[in-house]
């Protein structure tokens, strides 16, 4: 005779089977998970290569999906990658750059709907990657992997291990970034005791957004040349001694966004994707990126290193004389997928993207697209204004006879395959694991160790960071660097120079000439306690959930 127990549990799972339609298509097929990924391309002009000294651009940031699925989700908005630039041909099988941007990433532990922005410097071969202060390939200490990658330069700014967060909401404004390289170290003959250089180009983040504006964080030389000294042959080649390619690739690279698909009994495939938005302005217009620039070494390096060098002090304004802006002339595609999970490559059917998107140079410096109002809604969400994509796909033959993805609306996909009724549900980690740091007596955080904390700060995406105000040439990423201690006070003098001249409401960035600046989560902005204004840089040694009282 059964337990009162087991009849309660046999009970559920009889309704449960009886719900199974909601579940399964009636003819029998069962609704598959799926994704929907890959590359909106965005076509510019180029300028010349003597342009090799960092670049900057604004681009859209927004909540790309209405829901934040989880950590399966990884796609970054709109960025580029910088590459070394190399005289003759490319070397080979040497993959090595500063990518990054906005975006979600599949090891984000405090996710929402607003994008977060990492530094994403890749060490030869993604051997090492390095995200920003204290963040980068996983996080084990023993192993660092460019944890130690990226110093702090800003005394203004926080940067969580998580990514650095824009304020909640942000909804279509400007985020403004570039990279530059500094002269904050000299060059030196040989990396980690072994007979290789190591370049004097420390290259730097500068940010434009409406709350802080300036020069944040940059990649040690050490982190690029390190693989070098392991590696010989590819000693001199990498961006800490190598000027960076002007002309860079712009798009938007896209790993995960759910779908559903299911099979009628008619044999006919539909899919659906998690609803999608784009930025939207009155005109029905998503402007997404603007004022790409490549610098020339005049540009902000030579009046630079004239002031280290005992000159006058440089303003850190970028000089847009030395620069050359890239001309959108419209144009550009999609190599969006929709297809199973674990799909081989023959069954990724790309879709209709043309039938819904115009990509339109909306000024000479803007690209962004114009929507086919038939075909793509209107949403009015907490954000703001967006253009919600369609969700709905039918498999079918083209003009060519390839299988693709085209639109069609909720009528037309059949009952029976039950995707109307499918709902996205966000898989959430409830209890995050916290990013913590060493805290034995002995190691870099603690010895020499900060000179006062620790802080909090409780941020909007509902965790809060432990940090402490440490020497800037103190703090691990330096102690970490392959410098030794003349060294690393001949870069203290340099930044104390710089945290004495270059505020956080000047302008560094040329800024735009369209749009809104995106703000900074506000709990991000500190001031530096009395006494360590200049010199002093605030690093974050501990990231985790916020517990409500």
């Amino acid at each position: 005779m059964m337990c009162k127990k087991c009849v309660i549990q046999l009970a559920i799972l009889l309704s449960a089977l009886v719900a199974a339609p909601a579940l399964r298509a009636a003819g029998g097929d069962s609704i598959k998970e799926g994704e929907m990924a890959g590359y909106l391309i965005v076509p510019h002009e180029k300028v010349p290569e003597s342009y090799n000294a960092g670049f900057s651009m604004y681009v859209a940031a927004w909540p790309l999906l209405a829901e934040y699925p989880g950590n399966r989700f990884q796609t970054g908005l709109f960025g580029t990658w910088m590459f070394a630039q190399h005289d003759g041909p490319e070397p080979r099988h040497m993959y090595s750059d500063v990518e990054g941007g906005l975006g979600w990433w599949r090891d984000t532990r405090f996710a929402t709907r607003t994008p977060k922005f990492i530094m994403g410097g890749v060490a030869l071969n993604f051997s090492e990657w390095a995200n920003g202060p204290g963040a980068g390939k996983g996080r084990d200490w023993n192993k660092p992997m460019g944890k130690y990658g990226v110093a702090q330069l800003s005394p203004w700014v926080l940067w969580p291990p998580d990514g650095l967060n824009l304020k909640q909401g942000t909804c279509g404004e400007l985020v403004g970034y570039g990279y530059l390289p500094l002269p904050l170290t000299q060059a030196k003959a040989k990396t980690d005791g072994k007979n290789v250089p190591t370049g004097d180009q420390s290259w730097t983040l500068f940010l434009n957004t409406s709350n802080f504006k300036g020069p944040v964080a940059f990649f040690t030389p050490h982190f690029f040349s390190r693989e070098s000294a392991l590696n010989p042959q590819y000693a001199g080649m990498f961006l800490d001694s190598r000027p960076s390619k002007p002309n860079r690739a712009i798009q938007m690279e896209t790993q995960y966004i759910p779908c559903v698909l299911a099979t009628d009994s008619k044999g006919e495939t539909y899919a659906r994707i998690a609803p999608t938005r784009f930025p939207r302005n009155a005109r029905g217009e998503s402007v997404l990126v603007h004022r790409v620039t490549a610098y020339h070494r005049r540009a902000l390096w030579d009046s630079v290193k004239a002031w280290f060098d005992g000159g006058r002090p440089a303003s850190g304004t970028i000089d847009p004389a030395a620069s050359q802006t890239h001309i959108f002339r419209g144009g550009g595609g999609s190599t969006w997928k929709i297809y199973p999970e674990n799909a081989p490559d023959a069954q990724k059917t790309s879709l209709a993207w043309s039938s819904f998107a115009s990509p339109i140079a909306i000024n000479k410096d803007t690209y962004g697209y114009r929507w086919n109002k038939q075909l793509v809604a209107q949403a009015n969400s907490k954000e703001g204004q967006l253009a919600l994509l369609p969700q709905y796909f039918h498999l079918t033959k083209n003009a060519h006879n390839n299988p693709e993805w085209v639109v069609v609306s909720p009528a037309q996909v059949p009952a029976e395959t039950g995707l109307t009724g499918h709902q996205f549900k966000p898989r959430l980690e409830e209890h995050p694991e916290p990013y913590v740091t060493p805290e034995e007596p002995a190691s870099c955080w603690k010895k020499p160790g900060p000179a006062a904390g620790p802080f909090q700060a409780h941020l909007g995406d509902g965790s809060s960071v432990t940090y402490y105000w440490y020497r800037f040439a103190d703090q691990p990423a330096l102690l970490n660097a392959d410098l030794t201690d003349a060294e690393r006070e001949a870069i203290q003098k340099r930044v104390e120079k710089i945290h004495r001249t270059w505020k956080k409401d000047h302008e560094y960035l040329p800024p735009p000439k369209i749009g809104t600046l995106a703000e900074l989560d506000p709990a991000l902005i500190v001031t530096p306690p009395r006494g360590l204004e200049v010199g002093y840089v605030p690093i974050v040694t501990r990231q985790e959930k916020t517990l409500l009282p």
